[in-house]
């Protein structure tokens, strides 16, 4: 049996020393224009008042610049729950006897289908021909 690996808790600010530079440039610029009161979020251009809006201003900003930072928690959970796939967390809770009356449900409606456009075809064609 192979150990796990912990993992440690992982840096703000990357691993690599060109990622700890520009993110100690980026937040220095960010938290000084923030306590001089002329910090403005994005579009908007209103000004910011709370000093967590300002971390998250420069490390976007870091982010922008090329540093190698992780996303926040809430976003990579986020990511996670998107790219996993949604369709096996949907029949985990169905029992087997649910699945099977869906997949019947779904090849009747698709024999439905296929009688449906034949007739029309036919119907089609008849017309042509007495035409």
């Amino acid at each position: 049996m192979a150990a796990k690996k912990s993992q440690g808790k992982r840096s703000s600010s990357g691993s690599d020393p060109k990622s700890k530079r520009i993110v100690r440039g980026k937040m220095q610029n960010t938290m000084h224009e923030f306590k001089h009161h002329e910090l403005e979020s994005g579009r908007s251009g209103k000004r910011v008042k709370n000093p967590k809006q300002a971390i998250a201003i420069g490390l976007s900003e870091a982010r922008r610049a090329g540093a190698n930072i992780p996303a926040s928690p809430r976003k990579r959970a986020a990511a996670k729950k998107k790219s996993s796939g949604t369709a096996s967390k949907r029949t985990a809770g169905r029992t087997t006897a649910t699945k099977k009356a869906t997949k019947k449900s779904a090849a009747k409606k698709t024999t439905a289908k296929k009688s449906a456009t034949k007739k029309a075809t036919k119907k089609s064609a008849s017309k042509r021909t007495r035409r």
